[in-house]
């Protein structure tokens, strides 16, 4: 369970407000394969509402039987979860603010960047913003509307 808590994450943001894509869980020590697959699926059978339904299988585990020094178990948790939206939502705030301002762009323009690259930042990480909202709503029963336009281009270029 601390591996899930949002005190242990290393991003600022808590994973109940958003659901789990996909998460690899992998644990060092004297720790048997069936009892870790036996929590993880108990976990997340506990927590269903927090992993996303229309991905089967996803939580992965691994366990190496040689322990960290100084220590009988360990564990190292990896997730991406829609919760990540508050990040990168608190992000483009601050950018935007300080863009708005033209805070530091001397900076960056007497270096070399054109000021469109930062209009393409922030299109970019609005663009991350509303996927991760598409994939927190998203259900089973729910159909990919996305990649028709690459699947066009790719289309094209064998013509």
């Amino acid at each position: 369970n601390q591996m899930f808590d949002s005190k242990n994450m290393m991003v600022s943001c808590d994973p109940r407000h958003g659901r789990y894509l996909t998460c690899a869980a992998m644990f060092r020590g004297k720790a048997s394969t069936k009892e870790v697959d036996d929590q993880m699926i108990n976990i997340q059978s506990k927590n269903s509402a927090y992993f996303v339904e229309w991905i089967p299988s996803n939580v992965k585990t691994a366990v190496c039987n040689v322990p960290p020094p100084g220590y009988d178990l360990s564990g190292t948790f990896i997730g991406n979860s829609t919760a990540m939206q508050e990040l990168f939502k608190r992000i483009n705030d601050q950018f935007t603010s300080m863009f708005r301002r033209k805070v530091f762009l001397h900076l960056y323009t007497g270096e070399g960047m054109d000021e469109m690259e930062f209009n393409e930042a922030e299109s970019d990480i609005t663009d991350i913003i509303s996927e991760y909202q598409q994939y927190q709503e998203c259900g089973v029963d729910d159909t990919y509307e996305g990649g028709d336009e690459e699947e066009e281009q790719v289309e094209e270029e064998y013509e």
